[in-house]
């Protein structure tokens, strides 16, 4: 990562300069939507090398200055550390950012918490498309008047934005029946599969199992935050009852502390491991050895780490909410949502038989053809230039 100038020259007129919000930063910090981003936008900046992109960040989790990564600009912003204020406060000053420092043409907002913001990049002049990676306001984690603000914040998404990508299939079909009049504004681009490469030197991955104490093909997996939606607690408690010859390992932390995260930590034993956050590399070795992953989400957009786990050809046992069976894997790959006896059966099942092909989701799941897709959109907005030793002559 190099350190970028924090000047921003004003670019030619035929160039689109982007800017993106609604993130904690890139790269290696943790969240669907940092793990979205950090797999989209360097892709995207390959397949259009004219564009000039900025992400902002927040400062509480990009500690250093500005950088750039993989030929996209990161720019950390101050955002307030509570978890009700964090989002909304950096994306005020990013789409400010945006507008009067970057002099951005267009404004990718992701999530529609950070929309609430939508109305005011438009009153700006901006070009604005927003993701839409989840119904936000279904997580346990708000309390009402929460909830309330991101209700509000996918109307102005909808209202505002000129284009809305919604990640989840089954999401896009409802935000289709609520919002008639804007039906034409969404497009559906589902997350990609990340591919992990795989070493030809496997040290660094047998010292990683040795760290924590793990045996290839001998623990099952979980990969997130330590937030209720995620409904840990059902694995736990499911795997506890089952009591089988195998660890339970649970890669993730809580972004803030709370009574959920630290009741799940009380469960720390020989055979349920956290192993707190991981990174890239780290997260390709634990995939690779676990003899299952499981999801047992109450709410999702569509998984990343359910994407990248059936692509490193690791089985996968996931809730069966929508978001989960939008990826359309054999039903006995599914178990009724929130049901800890069947899990607990699911978990004594031989693993193998939850494999998947690998080969289809990494197709059907693909980051190039989500880069690709998301350019689209942006042409429509802001139509490509034509390269000058192809335009007519006068």
């Amino acid at each position: 990562m190099k350190p970028i100038a924090s000047r921003h020259s004003a670019g030619s007129a035929r160039q689109l300069r982007i800017c993106v919000i609604g993130l904690r930063g890139i790269p290696g910090i943790m969240g669907g939507v940092e793990a979205h981003c950090e797999q989209l936008f360097p892709r995207l900046k390959v397949l259009r090398p004219d564009y000039e992109i900025a992400i902002v960040g927040r400062r509480p989790y990009v500690t250093t200055g500005s950088f750039d990564f993989k030929g996209v600009k990161v720019v950390p912003l101050p955002a307030m550390r509570s978890r009700y204020l964090e989002a909304i406060s950096n994306t005020v000053l990013g789409v400010l950012y945006a507008r009067f420092v970057l002099r951005a043409r267009l404004l990718h907002i992701h999530n529609i918490g950070p929309a609430l913001l939508a109305p005011l990049a438009r009153l700006l002049g901006m070009k604005l498309v927003v993701t839409y990676h989840s119904k936000n306001f279904e997580h346990a984690k708000w309390n009402a008047a929460a909830r309330a603000a991101l209700r509000l914040g996918e109307w102005c998404a909808v209202t505002a934005a000129h284009r809305v990508i919604v990640i989840s299939r089954s999401v896009a079909e409802d935000l289709r029946q609520r919002y008639p009049r804007s039906s034409c504004k969404f497009a559906c681009i589902p997350n990609g599969a990340t591919e992990f490469p795989v070493s030809a030197n496997d040290n660094y991955g047998r010292s990683l199992l040795d760290h924590f104490r793990l045996t290839p093909s001998k623990y099952v997996l979980a990969v997130g935050r330590f937030v209720p939606e995620k409904s840990f607690h059902t694995l736990i408690e499911a795997y506890e009852a089952a009591a089988p010859d195998f660890k339970l390992v649970i890669a993730g932390r809580a972004d803030h502390e709370d009574d959920y995260s630290r009741g799940l930590l009380r469960h720390a034993s020989d055979r349920i491991c956290f192993t707190g956050f991981q990174g890239r590399g780290e997260l390709g070795v634990l995939y690779r050895h676990a003899s299952l992953f499981v999801l047992p989400s109450l709410h999702e957009g569509m998984p990343i780490a359910a994407l990248e786990a059936a692509g490193m050809g690791t089985p996968v046992l996931l809730s069966d909410i929508q978001a989960n069976r939008d990826i359309d894997l054999p039903a006995n790959c599914y178990f009724p949502t929130g049901d800890v006896e069947a899990l607990r059966r699911k978990l004594l099942q031989p693993h193998e038989s939850y494999r998947v092909d690998r080969r289809s989701i990494t197709e059907r799941f693909d980051w190039s053809s989500v880069a690709k897709q998301t350019d689209d959109i942006y042409a429509a907005l802001w139509p490509h230039p034509v390269p000058s030793e192809l335009a007519p002559s006068r």
